[in-house]
């Protein structure tokens, strides 16, 4: 006597894959930043204690774009209708119940050709002054397009900074527009960008794909929360 046959197995939708703990706290993080102040010259900004760090790239570079994304917030950095011409420095706190643990600052961008040559030239003079002299800076983000790679501003910047990077300033270049590469495009683009970093992280991100969101987040939300140096052992008497 055959045995009835059974009801086949119910296939259960597979469960997307949670993001991890500590992306999902960074992004919470990211999603507390709030308008501080804007500075149209160094002495404007306030003095601050707690970690900065800077956004900048060239006017078309997506800067904007990126931190509003990454701040989960449609018009947290204001992308003007001209790039270039916004020409201050841009604070934005971060921290949770009303507590500040960091700040964003987010630079002018800069090689807009329809910006007057003085005004390019004082401002790279104001920026490069606060890159060297920001007391509380601790990181830089500099956002590149990699259709286009970097350009000379962007090789003068890095040589600006390289100093502060050899003495430990976390240093991050960001290859915006990644979803206009397809895979061997973004590959060579990750090679190049790293040879010419000078120890500083790269990756690619797409604020349209949500590409390299979560990652960059909890790059940033780490170098705001470095850990504690380990206090050594005590010797056995």
């Amino acid at each position: 006597m055959t045995k009835p046959a059974g009801h086949p197995p119910v296939k259960t939708p597979a469960t997307p894959p949670a993001a991890p703990l500590a992306a999902t706290t960074a992004m919470g993080w990211m999603h507390t930043a709030r308008f501080l102040t804007t500075a149209p010259k160094l002495e404007f900004l306030p003095p601050l204690t707690v970690p900065e760090i800077a956004f900048v790239g060239r006017s078309n570079a997506g800067k904007s774009t990126c931190i509003n994304t990454l701040t989960q917030q449609k018009r947290l950095a204001f992308a003007s209708k001209t790039p270039g011409r916004t020409q201050s420095i841009n604070l934005f706190t971060l921290g949770k119940q009303g507590v500040t643990d960091a700040v964003l600052a987010d630079l002018p961008g800069y090689g807009y050709a329809a910006v007057p040559k003085q005004d390019k030239l004082r401002w790279q003079q104001v920026m490069a002054n606060y890159l060297v002299t920001r007391d509380n800076l601790r990181g830089i983000v500099l956002l590149c397009d990699p259709r286009h790679g970097m350009t000379e501003l962007d090789e003068v910047l890095l040589e600006v900074i390289r100093p502060r990077v050899e003495e430990g300033l976390k240093f991050l270049v960001l290859l915006t527009k990644a979803d206009k590469l397809n895979r061997a495009e973004g590959t060579k683009a990750l090679s190049i960008a790293r040879l010419q970093a000078g120890g500083g992280e790269v990756k690619l991100f797409s604020a349209l794909k949500k590409q390299g969101v979560d990652e960059v987040a909890q790059l940033l939300f780490d170098w705001a929360h470095p850990e504690p140096a380990a206090t050594p052992a005590a010797p056995h008497e």
